[in-house]
């Protein structure tokens, strides 16, 4: 006889079925065929089974979000209590230590939401500071335990924290009835610092890093390995890095050797920040342009002779929602072709997105 289990139980269609046994960790509003006859608390562990009553796995729900219920397990063993948050922070970290550098772990991504089965939840280290955005509405509600198990695994570790600063100032947390908001979270034995900024050192490069103002949780640090590459291919070479904003493409690149580098930004802040972490790093001879970008690319193709044959594009999004993906396409069709049209033979494009919906 089966043990009677404590968690609030969900039903779901053979198409939610197969989707979770392939690995998916969501379970959409209209993929539920039964629910409980009293329905849990927004927020709750529950339980998600298939229509012949096997169970498929526990997850977090969210009665606001068409993603109903967020999987956290699929070990009926399991147990949510705080062991459990603390064995997924400890996971978490003991992969970065396994995969990162030890001097990479010092300004790195902590945890990675579904892909540590800590959903919507990301930490981001930056030296002393942890920056944390969360877009599920169970993971909200254990803020507070969260934090202090992050701080507590990181400093037995021997790593120095200061401070935990919340960037939940996303739109998107409204899809999950959470309103927006930042700031320091208070953990229990912090003193965190009166500003959260803070001096981070990556691929060799210092940049200032605004936590509380920087873009998403402060700096981009899913472009690491790509400023990377360029560094690698830049030696000898005319950089125009377009969309530049902290100018880490573009110190890359001059780190790296190039010939010439050009960093370009619509935004005055972003190439006053670009000249200052130029500054910062004992970089001269750069170029910076108060310009738009599109504007310019088509100026440049006027020209018999293009001046770059090393172009980068790191673009904001231009879309977020499938109503205005078609323009989006467009956009980017177009850029790129612009900055193609101009690169010699020989010559390299290195082009990113961060376009979702």
């Amino acid at each position: 006889m089966k043990a009677e289990r404590p968690y609030p139980a969900y039903t779901v269609t053979p198409k939610a079925e197969a989707a979770i046994l392939k690995g998916h960790p969501w379970v959409y509003a209209d993929e539920i065929t039964a629910a409980p006859d009293t329905a849990p608390e927004n927020g709750a562990v529950v339980d998600v089974l298939s229509r012949k009553g096997r169970y498929l796995g526990s997850g977090l729900l969210s009665e606001a979000s068409k993603i109903r219920v967020r999987l956290l397990s699929r070990n009926a063993n399991d147990r949510f209590d705080e062991d459990f948050w603390r064995r997924r922070i400890e996971y978490a970290w003991a992969y970065r230590k396994a995969i990162y550098p030890v001097e990479d772990l010092q300004c790195c991504r902590v945890v990675f939401g579904e892909a540590d089965s800590l959903p919507g939840v990301t930490v981001d280290r930056f030296g002393p500071i942890l920056s944390v955005q969360i877009l599920s509405y169970g993971m909200d509600q254990r803020k507070e335990l969260l934090a202090r198990l992050l701080v507590e695994t990181l400093q037995a570790d021997g790593q120095v924290i200061e401070g935990v600063f919340l960037r939940n100032d996303v739109a998107l947390r409204e899809k999950e009835g959470l309103s927006e908001g930042k700031g320091w979270l208070e953990v229990p034995g912090l003193v965190h610092p009166e500003k959260a900024g803070t001096i981070i050192t990556e691929n060799g490069v210092r940049y200032h890093v605004d936590v509380e103002n920087g873009q998403k949780t402060g700096f981009f640090l899913d472009q690491k390995y790509n400023r990377q590459a360029v560094a690698r291919l830049a030696k000898g070479r005319r950089v125009l890095d377009c969309f530049t904003h902290t100018g880490a493409f573009a110190l890359n690149a001059a780190k790296g050797g190039a010939a010439q580098v050009t960093a370009v930004d619509i935004s005055p802040s972003a190439i006053a920040l670009c000249k200052a972490n130029a500054a910062r790093n004992g970089i001269e001879g750069m170029e910076f342009l108060v310009a738009d970008v599109f504007a310019l690319l088509e100026e440049l193709g006027g020209q018999k002779k293009s001046p770059y044959d090393f172009i980068i594009l790191d673009p904001p999004a231009f879309t977020k929602s499938a109503a205005t993906a078609r323009s989006a396409f467009r956009g980017y069709k177009e850029i790129n072709r612009r900055a193609m049209s101009l690169l010699p033979r020989g010559g390299y494009l290195a082009t990113c997105s961060c376009s979702h919906f």
